[in-house]
């Protein structure tokens, strides 16, 4: 590996929850440990978070620290993975914004793909950024007060994003490249001028994926009107406490 993905000495943080799409945990995990990197993946809970291949259960990893034991000052960068319930599980936690928050205005690098800017945007640091990330999010980004470029990877301070796991080739090296340069002013950019126009149609390998999904278990439909029951069951109790 060169010399300038060296990452020894270097600790990162991933911060994820249960829904992380696979690919964009484990294939930087172990780029970053090959280079070096100690990593901690940091959670909402303790024990194994479930990742998902898209919307079928995949790998289980192990969290380290939650985000309550995590502080900026333990660790020279943060990765945020991507997935569809992911970042929206982590962009509705207080302790997980600000995590980001106090990561992004530290200087350190950042480093997120696909849906992960959901919780940058959540967290209150895109605006006057340039960042890029999965299509479908384009305007939450934008909204958010960013400027959205549709390129396999944007550089901006220190921000480094990626649309998603289709552009894993070029996201890889950019990381390493953004956690071994260290700490960047964490300022604004006025390289872009405006933001790239939303996409006309979805990624027909998502569509396609949602059309051959297998067919849900018997034990499975079993569990979810099990499911169902238990919740409605605590509604009622709620409604009589009330």
């Amino acid at each position: 590996m060169p010399s300038r993905h060296t990452l020894k000495g270097r600790r990162i943080a991933i911060l994820a929850a249960d829904g992380f799409e696979k690919v964009e945990l484990t294939i930087p995990l172990r780029a970053l440990k090959g280079a070096g990197a100690k990593v901690d993946v940091v959670s909402l809970r303790r024990g194994r978070i479930r990742g998902l291949n898209l919307n079928l259960p995949a790998t289980r990893v192990r969290v380290d620290r939650t985000v309550e034991q995590a502080e900026v000052a333990d660790y020279d960068g943060l990765l945020v993975p991507g997935g569809f319930i992911n970042p929206d599980l982590l962009r509705q936690s207080g302790p997980a914004r600000a995590l980001v928050r106090d990561f992004v205005e530290s200087g350190k690098p950042v480093v997120t793909l696909c849906h992960g800017p959901w919780v940058l945007a959540s967290a209150g640091v895109l605006q006057g950024r340039t960042v890029t990330s999965w299509a479908g999010i384009r305007d939450d980004v934008v909204n958010a007060g960013a400027t959205w470029l549709d390129q396999e990877v944007v550089r901006e301070g220190n921000l480094t994003t990626s649309r998603g796991p289709q552009d894993m080739a070029a996201f890889i090296p950019a990381m390493l490249d953004a956690f071994a340069a260290g700490s960047l002013a964490a300022t604004p950019s006025d390289a872009a001028t405006g933001s790239d126009p939303q996409r006309s149609n979805p990624p027909d390998l998502v569509a396609a994926a949602m059309r051959w999904s297998p067919r849900a278990s018997t034990a499975a439909l079993a569990g979810v009107g099990l499911g169902g029951v238990g919740l409605a069951a605590l509604a009622r109790r709620a409604r009589a406490a009330g």
